[in-house]
């Protein structure tokens, strides 16, 4: 159950649109010159980072020499301990764990999961995902500040004691799921030692769970297809879901994004078959495994048909508000948002990228019809209610130094394209509602699960894309696109070619690209691979690109950011089994790539089970928050437990042993692997990186 919660392993897109790697292929048959050069990877740089962080250790084998320019730490060797490792020079501690109390009136964690809904909803949520800094109200932000993190799901082997942890019939127990997902904003602040720590008390503390009421703005508020029985009006949701990476605004708002909702729905009628708009975002009646409709009905997919039309969306909250509501922004559109990176165009459009994190889906852009005026924080306040929609379409085109081809913004707009009545869309609303079927409908191009997209705010118009994994690209046949044994019309998947080999896309890529005029509200854009993930253990396109070696090897580039002196930092959450294609590369870690040189270095290694996520870092750059998210869940790792001991299943085992794994990060104290927060310094008071 815990791995198909994690995420999304099916494909839901049964359009006839082109893959980015079919785009390639026909670039080297129009120009065969160009063969040599992409299979060689000469063009191809790399990014890398995702480790977790505790000693202030290499680890493993002997380390090299300081990385020549912007980076100067000893490179890490891979590992698959039960720590957190970073470089020498640099100390890791844990800050804010799952189940600390963030009101003051929460108690402290118990250990044992026993813990009431209402305890849950006054402590940390788990899973800690995207996290972003904000300084503290009239301070530079150097030594005090206010954090905001995503809580993404819930492993329920973890999360109850033995006696509930697989009776989501029981609502008390659903509620208590609800309650670890969502989001924390905790007050932090450094002490005369150097080391950080969050204030309890703080005014600013907040909780927002899978049932605060949200407003629902833009577009989409009022239409019927968001109206519930339990919100005829249809502007009021409640809570948020899934919330997996997230984004700042330029005047200093949260923005969290919902990705995998659709994963928390179901039902057991035996009549219900999904609609065309289920079907395309992946809904069926068994959904992850959650079985939340057992225990609230608002979760019945044949009870409330509209209540998942209500997910899916990008949510704006204030941090310097604490009483203020949340609102989802509509406008953005409805799809798996991987994250949400915001920056000003010439203009001061607002303009907001997001991928959308499943196989063969789409890469998209918002742009603001009004302007930012940063004299006036409050001239941001609804920005993100009005523009214009956009999704991606990779063109081949002619190279002009490291650029592969071109792309241009398709607009999402009621009337133009296709979105008509005729196909579907009543109105702009149901443009946005109904974002993967106008994607699909303007001709996209299909991505390698597109997840985290970083700018560069030291080169204008200058954007990354981390391009996970796609293990299902291949000739699947469109007959065998079904959801719940229902066949879904369309064509055969992108088959495998040269210019992208690998029968599987296991490893992931990175790709860069260029927006028109250095401006983030153009409509054209160059592109580039910057990086190939791979294995320099295996053969052929496996390796990856050309500056992957044994020193930097990696799998699935996930969260990525460009700090403020213009690294790019990039973050894995792949296999840690370290066996068959992932032989050598150990636990999930976290590198960081000069992007100038594309040398990429691993900084950071995480403990066993984790995936490394969320970065950012206090103005200075002199201190680095990241993530450690589901330390100890077992997936296919070497370290598992082997005998099951007459339990049924693995998650079973684990609610009765929680500890057998992973006892990080409380070390012999531990009840049971917690996600927690974890922030790097530098000993001597440098910037981390250098």
């Amino acid at each position: 159950m815990s791995d198909m919660i994690r995420d999304d392993d099916g494909v839901s897109n049964p359009s006839a649109n082109d893959h980015l790697h079919q785009l390639i292929e026909r670039e080297i048959a129009r120009n065969p010159s160009r063969r040599s050069l992409l299979k060689s990877g000469a063009t191809l740089g790399l990014l890398g980072i995702f480790g977790s962080a505790l000693t202030a250790c290499g680890g493993g084998d002997a380390e090299a020499a300081p990385v020549p320019g912007t980076i100067g730490f000893k490179p890490l060797a891979a590992n698959s301990g039960s720590a957190v490792v970073v470089p020498e020079g640099y100390v890791a501690e844990v800050m804010f764990r799952w189940g600390d109390p963030v009101l003051a009136s929460a108690p402290a964690f118990k250990g044992d999961g026993s813990e009431t809904w209402r305890e849950q909803e006054a402590q940390s949520g788990e899973n800690h995902d995207g996290i972003n800094f904000f300084p503290y109200p009239g301070t530079d932000g150097n030594t005090r500040g206010i954090l905001a993190m995503n809580h993404e799901y819930i492993n329920p082997e973890y999360f109850h004691n033995v006696a509930n942890f697989n009776r989501p019939e029981v609502a008390d127990n659903t509620k208590k799921q609800l309650a670890g997902h969502g989001v924390s904003i905790i007050e932090v602040r450094r002490s005369s030692t150097g080391k950080w720590e969050y204030v309890q008390d703080s005014p600013y503390n907040r909780r927002i769970t899978g049932y605060t009421p949200i407003s629902i703005s833009g577009p989409a508020a009022g239409n019927d297809l968001m109206k519930t029985a339990a919100d005829p009006s249809g502007t009021e949701a409640l809570g948020t879901l899934n919330n997996c990476g997230a984004g700042q605004t330029p005047w200093g708002t949260y923005i969290t994004c919902e990705e995998n909702f659709n994963g928390y729905f179901g039902t057991d009628s035996a009549t219900w078959v999904p609609n065309a708009l289920q079907g395309r975002y992946g809904l069926s009646k068994g959904g992850f495994g959650y079985n939340w409709h057992k225990g609230d009905s608002r979760f019945d997919l044949a009870v409330n048909p509209n209540e998942p039309n209500r997910f899916g969306w990008v949510v704006e909250i204030d941090p310097y508000a604490p009483n203020s509501k949340p609102k989802k922004r509509t406008a953005l559109g409805r799809y798996k948002h991987e994250n949400a990176e915001c920056v000003l165009s010439k203009a001061n459009k607002a303009v907001v990228y997001s991928g959308c994190d499943e196989r063969n889906e789409y890469l998209y852009k918002f742009v603001s019809n009004g302007s930012y005026d940063p004299a006036n924080r409050a001239s941001g306040a609804n920005l993100l209610d009005s523009g214009t929609l956009y999704v991606a379409r990779f063109d081949a085109g002619t190279v002009v130094g490291d650029n592969q081809g071109t792309g241009v913004w398709l607009p999402l707009v009621f009337g133009q394209n296709g979105l008509t009545a005729e196909n579907g869309f009543a109105n702009q609303a149901e443009v946005v509602i109904k974002a993967r079927q106008a994607a699909d409908r303007v001709g996209a191009t299909m991505m390698d699960r597109p997840e985290w997209v970083a700018a560069n705010r030291t080169k204008a118009g200058e954007v990354f894309l981390a391009c996970t994994n796609n293990s299902r690209r291949g000739t699947t046949p469109a007959s065998s696109n079904k959801v719940d044994g229902t066949t879904v019309a369309g064509s055969a998947r992108p088959a495998v070619d040269e210019a992208n080999p690998r029968a599987g896309n296991n490893w992931g890529h990175v790709i860069r690209f260029n927006e028109a005029n250095a401006d983030a509200a153009s409509t054209t854009f160059n592109w580039d691979i910057f990086v190939i993930a791979g294995n320099p253990a295996l053969d052929g396109a496996k390796k990856g690109s050309a500056n992957i070696d044994a020193s930097n090897t990696f799998n699935s580039p996930d969260g990525i950011q460009v700090d403020p002196e213009g690294r790019l930092w990039i973050q894995t959450d792949g296999s840690f089994a370290n066996t068959g294609d992932y032989i050598n590369q150990g636990n999930n870690q976290m590198l960081v790539a000069d992007i100038a040189t594309k040398k990429i270095t691993r900084f950071l290694v995480g403990p066993d089970g984790c995936e490394v996520t969320g970065v950012c870092w206090t103005p200075d750059s002199r201190a680095m928050f990241i993530n450690i998210q589901h330390p100890g869940e077992v997936g296919s790792h070497p370290n598992a437990p082997k005998d099951l001991k007459g339990f049924a299943s693995m998650d079973e085992f684990i609610a009765n042993n929680p500890t057998a794994f992973s006892r990080w990060p409380d070390g012999a104290s531990a009840g049971r692997p917690r996600s927690a927060t974890v922030v790097i310094r530098k000993l001597d008071g440098g910037v981390i990186g250098t």
